[in-house]
């Protein structure tokens, strides 16, 4: 895999009135005609997302979107979909028309970023063609209580300072714990376990296992890579037991009887339950499962729209297994790809994939939004791990999750 992961970059959303500037802001951000240019208002419709990068912040994912001054019912949808654009957004850059200046439609839109903690820069643009005072910079900054600088999207003026300012106020810990680093010492061996993934296309793997493998380099630890059926040859190669056993959750019950009890056992689920998101949340979403009854509603959300198989995890073995460990038919709702059900009080249970695909904000999104809810959420690999009867074991690197079950 050359490029970094969607779901691994900095997401940056530029916001703003129609024709204010925001798509040519980011083809001079980008130095590029990423996005298409127009003086008719609401040429821009659908979020748009560029990938680049912004030094030293690294790899980042700009976000064009629709006007937030919007109109029609066509237009109140596109309003939506913005706004639904920062519940993955870590940092906001607010473009503003200068003619007008700041109205109520920068005000509420400022709410809704201050809202969710967002760190948010703001831009007046068109200098080339109106002149704005630094008098009148300063009280439209004051107005919102937002940084202001003057540019011209169309000349280049102040794109660097606003990369600076970008830099200054991008969140540190955007990125979340390590997927496995932190769980391992310079020369451990760590046996990943790696099904052959029919929905992965064809000579590679899945990202998970890819990152899980990098991480482990970048952190000089040693990464043997087994299939299923090769791992107890492979560990009895071994010279002495590995530090870490991680497999694909659906091969745990497997691996579980095929590795020794003093090592340690978790999957590649589990560990992106902790990096993408809220680990103990999750753990507490497991608790729940032996709650449901007959007849419950259960969503199942996935981050992705991967082509199904036969039996897909998703849409078939999760809600086969859960009927079996509740007795009795229940109801199940999948939603896939950006969306997810600003509701949530119908359903007994979210079940969510590992969310590879997602960005940490918007998982972590998420994630509250069901808490808010009152409703337990748990991902798949947790999920597998509790029907059969491993979580307690594949918990272990994490100790503080696993006192949750006890509780």
């Amino acid at each position: 895999m050359e490029e970094t992961p969607k779901g691994s970059r900095l997401h940056i959303a530029i916001f703003g009135r129609r024709n204010a500037g925001k798509s040519s802001l980011i083809n001079a951000l980008t130095s590029q005609d990423i996005a298409l240019v127009s003086d008719v208002p609401g040429t821009t419709t659908d979020p748009v997302y560029k990938a680049m990068e912004i030094l030293p912040i690294g790899p980042v994912m700009i976000i064009d979107t629709a006007g937030i001054d919007d109109v029609g019912d066509l237009g109140a949808l596109r309003v939506e979909r913005t706004m639904q654009v920062l519940n993955k957004t870590d940092l906001a850059v607010m473009v503003i028309e200068p003619e007008q200046g700041v109205t109520e439609f920068e005000k509420e839109l400022v709410k809704a970023i201050r809202k969710r903690n967002l760190p948010i820069a703001g831009v007046i643009n068109k200098s080339d063609l109106l002149s704005i005072s630094p008098e009148q910079l300063a009280q439209w900054s004051v107005e919102i209580d937002v940084p202001l600088i003057g540019i011209s999207a169309k000349t280049g003026q102040g794109i660097e300072e606003l990369k600076r300012l970008m830099i200054k106020l991008a969140p540190d810990d955007w990125e979340g714990p390590p997927l496995i680093g932190d769980l391992v010492s310079p020369g451990d061996t760590v046996v990943l376990v790696v099904p052959i993934d029919l929905a992965a296309p064809k000579g590679r793997l899945i990202l998970p296992q890819v990152q899980t493998i990098r991480d482990l380099l970048d952190n000089d630890a040693c990464a043997v890579v087994v299939k299923e059926r090769e791992l107890k040859e492979a560990l009895a190669g071994l010279k002495q037991p590995p530090h870490l056993v991680v497999t694909d959750s659906q091969e745990f019950m497997k691996v579980g009887a095929d590795t020794p009890p003093g090592v340690m056992l978790t999957s590649f689920s589990i560990l992106l339950a902790r990096h993408k998101g809220d680990l103990e949340t999750l753990v507490t979403g497991a608790k729940a499962i032996d709650s449901l009854e007959p007849g419950d509603k259960v969503l199942i959300a996935e981050g992705c729209t991967h082509h199904r198989q036969a039996d897909d995890i998703g849409k078939m073995k999760i809600p086969r297994w859960l009927r079996q460990n509740v007795g009795g038919e229940l109801e199940f709702e999948w939603v896939s790809g950006g969306t997810f059900p600003p509701d949530l009080t119908k359903y007994k249970l979210i079940v969510h994939c590992g969310g590879c695909m997602l960005n940490r904000r918007e998982m972590l999104y998420r994630l509250a939004t069901a808490r808010e809810a009152g409703v337990p959420i748990v991902n798949y690999g947790l999920l597998i791990a509790h029907l059969h009867g491993i979580l307690h074991r594949a918990l272990a690197p994490f100790p503080l999750a696993q006192m949750i079950l006890t509780e």
